[in-house]
């Protein structure tokens, strides 16, 4: 089998059928863009649980979040690094807020709007209250990259708890996906953070994303849950 000829991966969560439903109904609701902010102070009020998906520029993020919620024009996908240059809010059936973050490394842009969008957001994930879940997405090709250990660092500091996601994962061979896979969740045992399984997913052939939709299902779930008197 040779490079772009990949099988789906192998689930690595153990949901059951039940779980796997969850996740679809959840993300087969309304969804909807509520806002864009380029700077903090325009942000919106933190009324739902967020869940934010960070990476690299051209990672993948919008194409992702299509992906999840069936929705090929949600988020607005482009070949060029650094074309979304604001935080993105997408209302999730009154139950989630997902949150399409501006990539971080190399970005055809001028240096000026690099460093602005990227002191957003590292901001936007050390101070979001109601921030639940990051989703690091990483290239399946690539692996992680310093720009990623940094983001996940301050996740580490901030104490939000991320699940790194592998996008593009129809790019590469099954053996060149596993040792990816097995290279990640060696190193997010360094990271306190961090979810300890990655989930490898492909946005183009829909692998994987069932387990993340479902993965975000328990999430709301226990976010909807009333917290019991002291």
């Amino acid at each position: 089998m040779t490079v772009g000829e990949a099988s789906a991966p192998s689930p690595r969560l153990g949901l059951d059928a039940d779980v796997i439903e969850a996740g679809r109904l959840l993300f087969a609701a309304d969804c909807r863009f509520v806002a864009g902010a380029a700077t903090v102070d325009r942000l919106p009020e933190p009324d739902l649980p967020e869940v934010a998906f960070a990476g690299r520029s051209n990672v993948g993020k919008s194409s992702l979040i299509n992906a999840l919620t069936g929705r090929h024009g949600l988020a607005r996908t482009s070949n060029t690094p650094g074309r979304t240059q604001q935080v993105n809010f997408f209302a999730l059936g009154g139950r989630l807020m997902l949150v399409d973050l501006p990539g971080y490394g190399y970005a055809q842009a001028a240096k000026s709007a690099v460093a602005r969008w990227q002191g957003l957001i590292l901001d936007y994930l050390r101070g979001r209250p109601n921030l639940r879940r990051t989703c690091v997405l990483v290239d399946a090709r690539h692996g992680l990259k310093p720009s990623d250990r940094e983001v996940m660092r301050t996740l580490d500091r901030s104490a939000v708890p991320y699940r790194v996601v592998l996008t593009k994962a129809d790019k590469v061979g099954p053996r060149a996906l596993a040792a990816t896979l097995e290279a990640v969740e060696t190193v997010l045992k360094e990271h306190p953070a961090a979810m300890p399984e990655a989930l490898a997913t492909s946005a183009a052939k829909g692998y994987g994303i069932a387990e993340v939709r479902a993965d975000l299902a328990q999430l709301a779930a226990a976010a909807a849950r009333p917290v019991p008197p002291q």
